[in-house]
């Protein structure tokens, strides 16, 4: 059964520390990194190497949103930053949104093609021009617009075979500080972060298989990072809001929270907090540090909504299909839109 943690490994192939530490029962994933691809045939073997280190086998994950943010690259369509999409969308709302969807399953098609269960994708922080760590990730500032847009992302998602992750609930686009290098605090009032949560809340109506979570302190909910906080997860997510799909931390390594404890502490507050999945990456003392101390974990509902994120295999050779060409073409057509503006 499903783990909660989620790790990375270091190289193209694995060794057999990672076998050893793959196969431990709180081990439920592992996100993969550029440093892990070369090419599309060892990755494949990269990823049955890793589906076949246990029964049911271990989730694979990957951010590959596109633009500044895509872990695969080589041999893989170039993906446009979603806020391009939202710029289209100014001018066409329905060419933007059949280009969201397009792009949506191109890159799930291309990530599973090669044994990848999901990416950590859409981004649907509000594009605020505040937060540069969010910036051009960002569909557009106004929820209505990113709405319609992630809705169409997701639907060329699930067309695919795979589902989405919507990031980073209750909204990260509102201050300027990362959460990477820092603890982060949004000051602003319950009232003034609403505006953040509705593309949320209106794609959980939408039935969103995920949820990752933002590392952000907002005070005027609780003193907590909403990633570690009963009363985002447990009480608004999952409570008022009626979230039914997994629920993510964001990565445990990062300063926002790392900051706060020892790493122990730190995963079971997420836990307690209601977050099914933890990731650690870049840090594989913390992962066995949780591994040699961390009590025996079973929760049913979290397994049942983990086990829901596992890819549908991809059946065709994709690289001969019509249908991919097409997408290509058109993603490809949207890039050179955009460069040829910015040569104006």
């Amino acid at each position: 059964m499903p783990g909660p943690l989620m790790i990375d490994i270091a190289g193209l192939e694995l060794s057999a520390d990672d076998r050893e530490v793959l196969a431990h029962p709180l081990v439920g994933g592992v996100i993969l990194f550029s440093r892990n691809y070369a090419d599309a045939g060892q990755l494949r073997a990269l990823t049955q190497a890793i589906h076949a280190i246990k029964t049911p086998p271990l989730l694979i994950a990957v951010d590959q949103e596109g633009g500044r943010v895509q872990r695969f690259r080589d041999g893989f369509t170039t993906l446009p930053p979603l806020r391009l999409f939202g710029e289209c969308y100014r001018h066409d709302r329905r060419a933007a949104c059949n280009l969201a969807e397009t792009a949506g399953w191109l890159m799930a098609m291309e990530i599973g093609a090669v044994g990848v269960d999901f990416s950590f994708a859409p981004v649907v922080d509000l594009d605020t021009g505040v937060s540069a760590v969010i910036g051009d990730r960002a569909f557009h500032p106004e929820p209505d617009a990113v709405v319609e847009l992630a809705h169409a992302w997701i639907a060329g998602v699930r067309r695919a075979g795979q589902v989405a992750v919507a990031k980073h609930f209750p909204g990260h686009g509102s201050v300027a500080p990362d959460t990477h290098a820092q603890i982060v605090t949004d000051e602003r009032s319950r009232k003034d972060i609403a505006r953040d949560i509705e593309p949320f809340r209106r794609l959980i109506a939408f039935d969103v298989a995920a949820m990752m979570m933002a590392h952000v302190i907002y005070p005027a909910v609780d003193d907590q990072p909403a990633s570690l906080s009963r009363r985002w997860i447990r009480d608004e997510l999952r409570g008022r809001l009626g979230f039914r799909g997994a629920v993510f931390c964001d990565d445990l390594h990062m300063r926002g929270v790392a900051a706060l404890g020892e790493v122990e502490a730190i995963a079971r507050q997420g836990l307690a907090a209601g977050c099914d999945m933890l990731p650690v990456c870049n840090d594989r003392p913390s992962v066995i540090r949780l591994l040699e101390h961390a009590h025996a974990y079973d929760n049913p509902a979290s397994r049942l909504r983990l086990a829901r994120l596992h890819g549908r295999p991809v059946e065709v050779e994709l690289h001969r299909s019509d249908a991919w060409q097409h997408a290509r073409t058109m993603i490809g057509g949207l890039l050179d839109s955009a460069q040829e503006q910015l040569n104006l």
